[in-house]
């Protein structure tokens, strides 16, 4: 399991159950249905569940809409309320009267610009809390924004950027918005995933960077992340799984063939492919072709979701008037 890269822990879950809808001990699932779209809240409970699947102790809430990725004014509408009123249950249990948001990625790979893309849109009040003296408002919270940038064209760790920013202004929570990887093609910018454990920039594509966790920084972090890239093994693992679907409708000596490819498991099928692909391919990360205009979107629905989670007296009708 270790090679297959995912930052989804819906995704880690199916690894671990190889797929079947099996209770894993030291997790616990729980699945909404809605016409428009599906909300899965993955708890990891304790040691034995995080060391299954591969992912700290915490929550994990994954909204999946087969349309976000071409979606319309109403459904944009429709899940920036969902992302509000998740997230805002998300951190009910927490002082959140002064807020940092951080954009992770590098605004020049549009792939890995979700996060700075983020930012312009959020609305930050900071300096008009300064500016009055304010401590508290009752229809705003307190928010700060910067996107840091990536090692490589800034040559300062994220990690060390953050940290300092927390020292100096002591938000209550930090919440950080990251692209990130997926092992399936069909959730690739269909999937906002929420957590209240942080984030390790990077991981999802085997990069190791430090986390931004509540016990590197010394605050509550919270992660926002919409899957943009898989790798190609993934894309190549799928359209085989298409293939061997048709095929195994036919007659003859082939049938046999392709009913022997379907009995292997999905994750020896993956290896398989991955083995095959390292000499001529190495660990090559996919796109989609239009992700342009689909990450300008999506940072709409995250940055609408934030405003309305965090500031008790923004609605949907204030962030579609001022902010976009």
């Amino acid at each position: 399991m270790n090679h297959i890269y995912t930052d989804l822990a819906v995704e880690s879950r199916e690894i671990y159950s190889k797929g079947k809808d099996i209770e894993v001990e030291g997790v616990a699932v729980k699945v909404e249905e809605q016409e428009n779209y599906t909300i899965t809240l993955v708890e990891v409970l304790n040691d034995e569940g995080s060391k299954k699947i591969g992912k700290p102790i915490g929550k994990y809430i994954t909204l999946h809409s087969p349309n976000l990725d071409n979606a319309d004014e109403d459904l944009k509408d429709e899940m920036s309320l969902v992302l509000g009123k998740e997230f805002k249950g998300l951190i009910k249990d927490y002082k959140a009267d002064k807020v940092l948001i951080i954009g992770l990625g590098n605004w020049d790979i549009s792939s890995d610009s979700l996060g700075p893309k983020v930012i312009e849109r959020v609305l930050v009040t900071r300096q008009y809390f300064i500016n009055f003296n304010k401590e508290f408002d009752e229809s705003m919270a307190n928010v700060a924004a910067v996107s840091p940038g990536v090692m490589g064209t800034t040559g300062i760790e994220t990690f060390d950027i953050v940290k300092g920013i927390v020292e100096k202004i002591k938000p209550d929570i930090v919440i950080a918005v990251d692209a990130l990887s997926s092992r399936k093609m069909d959730r690739i910018s269909t999937t906002i995933q929420l957590s209240n454990i942080g984030i390790n920039p990077g991981s999802g594509i085997g990069n190791k960077r430090k986390g931004l966790t509540e016990k590197t920084l010394g605050v509550p972090v919270f992660a926002i992340g919409i899957p943009t890239v898989v790798n190609a093994a993934t894309m190549v693992n799928d359209t085989m799984d298409l293939i061997i679907d048709s095929m195994k409708q036919t007659e003859g000596v082939g049938r046999e063939f392709y009913n022997l490819l379907d009995d292997l498991s999905k994750e020896d099928k993956y290896s398989l492919i991955d083995e095959v692909l390292s000499p001529f391919m190495g660990n090559v990360i996919v796109t989609p072709k239009d992700i342009d205009v689909i990450i300008e979107d999506l940072s709409i629905i995250i940055a609408n979701g934030l405003n309305i989670a965090v500031h008790p007296g923004i609605d949907l009708k204030d962030v579609n008037r001022y902010i976009r």
